[in-house]
């Protein structure tokens, strides 16, 4: 019997469990993926701790990122075949299609053969975050070649992602972050200049670094105080993409610097581009653009067996990562 990761109790790492299911039968526009390797999410986190918008049902599976090979298809399923190197696009909500386990099903419409460069582990990794920062920046914000675009929280593996897309469209990415210690990897990953907020004057720092003009776009998961702070630095009509909510300290709203600046505060979901067909696609193929010419590739931070799972939650959960968590998984017939 194939093995997938539930959990039973909300609550932390501890109380995720690794267990044998049945095999599961694809229907109607269903896939079936022999996974390679597993990404990990906060998404997954929020899920399994009650703080999703979702609520489990007990036991429940858990998992938004795979990659593997398709193992069966279901009725009215076109262009994927058996065998096909395929992986996830988490276009779907978070318990519809739960990934984290040997044999899974997912949505046909979701599935993408990625490019063959890529790595199982790096697939796997590959879709929230770069579908996630397309759908900020250029979906919904338009970031043109010649922007400045502020990135916060930007050593995750979206922050990251927002850097390298930016730097493909030929804007410039300022990346932020609590402290100087991931300077050298945030610059290696694309940053053009990187702010440590807890150590460095944030509007004074970016009006030095526009001239003055201020930036053009932010994208940010944090809120917080640091907002109205970098709503103060934006440009006239700048537009700011709010995606996330991890600060523990309340975000008050910039009004003055919304007047002052004519600026836009967007909330976004990446399901709000995903779960729509043609901008679905529109994401898919910049992606795999960006990933053929070697402008995007994922960064994966640090891989665990399925038996650890809970450690690779445990560090997932510590921050301490640059990139993506990734389980990688043994190749063993379940069937």
């Amino acid at each position: 019997m194939p093995l997938a990761v539930r959990f039973r109790a909300l609550g932390g790492p501890d109380v995720l469990s690794v267990d044998e299911v049945d095999t599961p039968e694809p229907g109607p526009g269903e896939v079936r993926i022999r996974t390679r390797a597993l990404a990990l999410n906060r998404a997954d986190v929020m899920f399994r701790t009650g703080t999703h918008f979702f609520e489990p049902r007990f036991p429940q599976a858990t998992g938004l990122e795979a990659a593997g090979t398709v193992d069966a298809v279901g009725p009215d399923v076109a262009g994927l075949a058996v065998g096909d190197r395929v992986s996830v696009v988490p276009a779907f909500a978070v318990p519809d299609y739960p990934l984290h386990g040997e044999l899974v099903l997912a949505p046909a419409r979701a599935v993408v053969k990625h490019p063959d460069r890529l790595s199982w582990e790096e697939a796997a990794a590959l879709w929230m975050a770069y579908a996630t920062a397309y759908g900020g920046l250029v979906d919904i914000a338009g970031l043109r070649a010649g922007d400045v675009v502020v990135v916060s929280a930007a050593s995750s593996s979206v922050g990251l992602a927002a850097l390298q897309i930016a730097a493909m469209i030929g804007a410039t990415p300022i990346a932020l972050s609590r402290t100087s210690d991931k300077r050298d990897e945030l610059l290696a990953a694309g940053a053009s200049a990187v702010i440590a907020t807890g150590e460095e004057d944030l509007r004074g720092r970016l009006a030095d670094i526009t001239g003055g003009a201020g930036v053009d776009v932010v994208f940010d998961p944090v809120g917080g105080p640091l907002l109205s702070e970098v709503a103060e630095a934006a440009a006239e009509y700048a537009t700011i993409v709010i995606y996330g909510a991890l600060s523990d300290s309340p975000t008050t709203l910039p009004v003055l610097a919304l007047l002052q600046h004519r600026l836009t505060l967007r909330g976004y979901d990446v399901v709000e581009v995903v779960g729509d067909d043609t901008r679905l696609a529109r994401a898919v193929a910049f992606i795999n653009h960006g990933i053929t010419t070697g402008a995007l590739r994922p960064t994966v931070d640090r891989t665990f067996a399925l038996s650890a799972i809970a450690d690779a939650y445990t560090y997932l959960e510590s921050n301490a990562q640059v990139g993506k968590v990734v389980i990688t998984m043994p190749q063993t017939d379940t069937t």
